[in-house]
């Protein structure tokens, strides 16, 4: 009877024994793939949670309403991303302040010249006088001659190309023509300019950055000055200086250390004076607000010497 029952007994925690190991097996599979999953989604939160913070960036830089701020990270790739992200917004913002730059220059520099020039074929066609009609027209050829200058040297600037070589250039040309070119403006306006000082000098600057800068503080005094406008020219050592003053109130304290600055706002004329002062410098100058009230500007350039008989300046 004995033998009988563990005949029967046997086979039976045999099966128990495989029912247990396959539940345990089963059990480890189980726990397994949960672990997995947990790892999983632990692993895409950290993937996904700062590729969505860079794809937020991205849509706020794309707008113009944030600057991009790199990610630092434990994954390699999403800091490499990043990188990337930074250094294509960083020539994007570049890109676009360039731009900017150019259209806020172009419109300024541009502005004044087209002005001169409308009122002048106003002269030209309400005169009857023949002779004066053609030496209006010979001044509006004059500026359209400049404002091709002007152009010029706006594109190479927006380009990064190379101006034109500077070689040395009459300092009286150039303050004839711009007095020629401002007198409607100025007798529209019951003002005059007067030209003082020495006469006869050269500087080395292109005529197109030279025209450029005495022009800006010409349409300054114009807008913001007052009474008679006075260019004052005269050689100091190895440099010349060109001081531009008008009888007015001057410049407003609180902005005359930054009225050069591109961001301050001179009612219209801050854009005009920090694109002056860029041409002064590039040619190896500078142009600097000496008083403030009454206002007097001055542009210091390298003096020259006129080019050899025959040559053209």
């Amino acid at each position: 009877m004995l033998i009988a029952l563990s005949i029967v007994a046997v086979p039976g925690m045999l099966f128990a024994a495989g029912w247990w190991r396959r539940l345990g097996i089963a059990g480890l599979c189980i726990a397994a793939v949960a672990v997995g999953y947990w790892f999983a989604r632990r692993t895409a939160r950290e993937i996904s949670e700062p590729v969505q913070q860079l794809a937020a960036q991205a849509e706020l830089v794309g707008d113009g309403s944030a600057v991009f701020r790199p990610l630092r990270t434990d994954i390699d790739e999403i800091n490499r991303i990043s990188q990337v992200f930074e250094r294509r917004t960083g020539e994007l913002t570049r890109s676009l302040a360039s731009e900017r730059e150019f259209a806020s220059d172009a419109s300024h520099q541009l502005r004044t010249p087209l002005t001169a020039l409308l009122m002048r074929l106003e002269e030209i066609s309400m005169s009857h006088d023949l002779s004066a009609a053609h030496e209006e027209a010979k001044v509006g050829i004059a500026q359209v001659e400049r404002l091709n200058g002007v152009v010029d040297e706006l594109l190479q600037r927006a380009r990064r190309t190379p101006t034109a070589s500077m070689s040395a250039i009459s300092l009286d040309s150039v303050i004839a023509a711009l007095q020629r070119e401002f007198q409607p403006a100025f007798a529209d306006a019951r003002r005059s300019v007067l030209v003082s000082g020495e006469r006869g000098l050269w500087v080395v600057i292109t005529r197109s950055s030279l025209s450029q800068i005495l022009s800006t503080l010409f349409e300054n005094a114009l807008r913001h000055g007052s009474g008679t406008v006075e260019v004052r020219a005269r050689r100091s050592g190895p440099s010349v200086v060109v001081e531009v003053s008008d009888r007015g109130e001057g410049v407003d304290p609180a902005i005359a250390p930054k009225v050069f600055d591109r961001s301050v706002s001179t009612g219209g004329t801050g854009l005009g004076l920090g694109l002056a002062r860029d041409l002064a410098d590039a040619a190896g100058g500078r142009l600097e607000l000496r008083s403030a009230r009454p206002a007097v500007f001055a542009l210091f350039l390298s003096a020259g010497e006129p080019p050899a008989t025959g040559q053209h300046p």
